[in-house]
């Protein structure tokens, strides 16, 4: 555990038992903040307190607390009031259930701390408690108080530490009524698919791989106007259509998420190649089609040629046989009509 300090000490209840620990937050914000400032010469401006009673500033020392009522007027609330409320956990995590992890709403998720054990006598119990809620796979649920403020909270183990995360109370989880679409809308199986396959494509990640994108192009902002440069330019995003299709979104998500992986490339070039290659059998085939249609078309050419060459030897030969009838008929005819010779 690094040197961190802590923000509250105190202690582990539950039975009989009792943990002295050290609370130290388990989170830290990386975001850069801002000073507001005159921008004609780049003076700070400041905030100052000032009482509405008699117009003057006071100081943090004359500042209290008051309770505003329903009809405008100010309660005071002194610390020495706030003393005597009963707070039985104002040093104490005092926990009353354990319970199944997926019990706890991640609606109710606040704060995170780590519970630092409070020395060496606080070692014993500590591995006690870290090795019960390995072995049971729970989590405990205990009351604690933190300025000012009772609040609930859930132990866990996280590695070889106990964290306690914050959680709200019940009632301060609103009711999601109103945010569902009103609408009636019917999702198809097919549409179920492909968000599958878009799910299935984006796979998991490592969450140590994830960073805040904008804050690191706002600090090569801050550090090239502390260079006296120009800012550097970042591509705009990519903007989003309207969604007319969702099945063509879907099919496009998927591509685009294999495409961002590396993966798919194979498989749509097998795709290519196998549609590419029916394209050429089919123009094969086809042509050999007409390549044995054209023997096909000169044999029947070649069948009909004959079939008219015939046609005319029959009908010469037809033409032959009654010229050679006609002959014969005037060679009868002029025997007859030619007178024979007597002889002496």
């Amino acid at each position: 555990m690094p040197q961190v300090r802590s923000i509250w000490n105190g202690a582990i209840s539950f039975g009989l038992v009792s943990i002295p620990i050290k609370l130290v937050n388990a989170t830290e914000h990386h975001s850069i903040s801002f000073r507001q400032i005159h921008t004609e010469d780049g003076g700070r401006i400041r905030y100052r307190k000032f009482c509405e009673a008699e117009d003057k500033e006071v100081s943090g020392a004359e500042i209290g607390k008051g309770y505003e009522d329903a009809d405008g007027s100010i309660i005071p609330i002194t610390d020495e009031d706030l003393s005597h409320l009963p707070l039985p956990t104002a040093k104490t995590i005092e926990i009353v259930a354990f319970v199944p992890a997926d019990r706890i709403d991640p609606l109710q998720m606040d704060a995170a701390y780590y519970l630092a054990a409070g020395g060496a006598p606080a070692a014993k119990p500590y591995t006690l408690l870290r090795e019960a809620l390995k072995r049971s796979n729970k989590v405990a649920i205990a009351k604690f108080a933190l300025r000012g403020k009772e609040r609930l909270g859930m132990l866990r183990v996280v590695g070889d530490a106990i964290a306690m995360h914050g959680l709200l109370w019940p009632d301060e989880v609103r009711a999601p009524e109103g945010v569902a679409p009103d609408t009636k809308v019917t999702v198809n199986d097919k549409e179920l698919d492909l968000a599958d396959a878009l799910m299935d494509t984006l796979g998991e990640i490592d969450l140590t791989e994830l960073h805040d994108e904008y804050r690191e192009a706002l600090e090569e902002v801050v550090a090239a106007k502390a260079a006296g440069e120009a800012p550097p330019e970042t591509p705009e995003p990519a903007k989003g259509g309207k969604v007319l299709d969702l099945m063509a979104a879907l099919e496009k998500s998927v591509k685009a998420a294999k495409e961002s992986r590396g993966e798919g490339t194979e498989e749509e070039a097998e795709v290519t190649r196998l549609s590419a290659r029916k394209q050429t059998d089919g123009k094969k085939s086809t042509s050999t089609a007409k390549k044995t249609a054209a023997p096909a078309k000169k044999a029947t050419a070649s069948t009909r040629k004959s079939t008219s060459k015939s046609t005319q030897g029959t009908k010469k030969t037809a033409s032959a046989k009654k010229s050679s009838s006609s002959t014969a008929k005037k060679a009868a005819a002029a025997k007859k009509t030619t007178p024979r010779k007597r002889s002496a």
